[in-house]
């Protein structure tokens, strides 16, 4: 090869580097979010995986911990919260992102004021963020804003008032949630089917991601994952 084509190789690879360096950042991502699953599998039972906070919104005491379960989709660890405290909270505070998705895959083991399982995103600190939850007690799935650690209900796109929507939460069975995020818009989808959309200004900038549970909650999850685009 004469020196001007290996020349122009290098520049052509370059740009592209460039190319891609440059979406990254528009996207708000760090590059490591563009596709990640947690399996939690690499941790040591007992402990948090690096890079996860675990903490809580309000008060009490949040028991986060990774165990080995063998009912775990991805064997053999899962995170497990079995604190109690108003809104625990487990933080990925090595990923941020802006629009994108968040995925995990939970199990409610018992309690008896909740039996629930979500996802947060957007996290700006423990107590301002984005939540959506399943709940196996109350059968329905709901869309949250936190703020300054009040939590509010936000309202469905096309419908005024109401609670989230109703499906059936089996306890003692693994579920799928998922809340897919562009802007304002956010999109839910629970087991595999489409459950609602959502509009919302409160929190436009990059934020951590993570799980959530309630109250007496003892939940696990397994399969966490987020990136860039749906």
């Amino acid at each position: 090869l004469s020196a001007r084509t290996i020349l122009g190789m290098r520049t052509s690879h370059l740009i592209t580097k460039l190319s891609m360096t440059l979406a990254i950042a528009a996207a708000g991502l760090t590059p490591s979010v563009l596709a990640e699953t947690v399996g939690f599998d690499n941790a040591k039972p007992g402990t948090l995986p690096a890079h996860w906070i675990g903490t809580l919104t309000g008060t009490g005491a949040a028991k986060w911990s990774v165990e080995q379960d063998d009912s775990a989709p991805s064997k053999p660890n899962v995170l497990k919260q079995s604190g109690q405290g108003t809104y625990p909270i487990c933080i990925k505070d090595d990923t941020t992102l802006k629009d994108g998705s968040v995925e995990v895959k939970f199990k409610p083991l018992s309690g008896k004021e909740d039996q629930a399982g979500g996802v947060i995103w957007r996290v700006m600190d423990k107590d301002n963020y984005y939540v959506c939850r399943a709940n196996a007690l109350e059968d329905n799935v709901v869309l949250y804003k936190t703020v300054a650690g009040k939590r509010s209900v936000l309202e469905i796109v096309g419908r005024k008032g109401g609670y989230g929507v109703k499906e059936k939460v089996a306890p003692l069975q693994w579920h799928t949630l998922r809340v897919e995020f562009q802007g304002n818009h956010f999109k839910v989808i629970f087991d595999g089917k489409s459950m609602f959309e959502v509009e919302d200004t409160t929190f436009t900038d990059a934020g951590n991601v993570g799980v959530w549970t309630k109250a007496d909650s003892v939940t696990i999850f397994d399969d966490f994952s987020c990136g860039s685009g749906s």
